[in-house]
């Protein structure tokens, strides 16, 4: 069975509770809140020497519209199989 994901914004609990009561009975659709903090990139983990070279050669998100689709309009809408 296929299913459908929004992720919400942090910032958008209008959006949140919208979807969450539309989708209430739909047992393929799930509404959740966007969880990621900040990009962990940029922080410094304990015992990490400062000003070390970036080890990460790719994004790992397979879907770098998310971010594009939470700032425009406040939720992103996934598909998946």
């Amino acid at each position: 069975m296929t299913r459908e994901v929004f992720i919400v914004a942090r910032n958008c609990p209008g959006i949140y509770r919208y979807l969450t009561q539309t989708f209430a009975g739909a047992e393929n659709v799930q509404v959740i809140w966007d969880r990621r903090d900040t990009d962990r990139r940029g922080i410094e983990r304990r015992g990490a020497a400062q000003g070390s070279a970036e080890r990460r050669r790719a994004e790992r998100r397979q879907r770098a519209t998310i971010n594009a689709e939470l700032k425009a309009y406040g939720y992103a809408f996934l598909t998946l199989d």
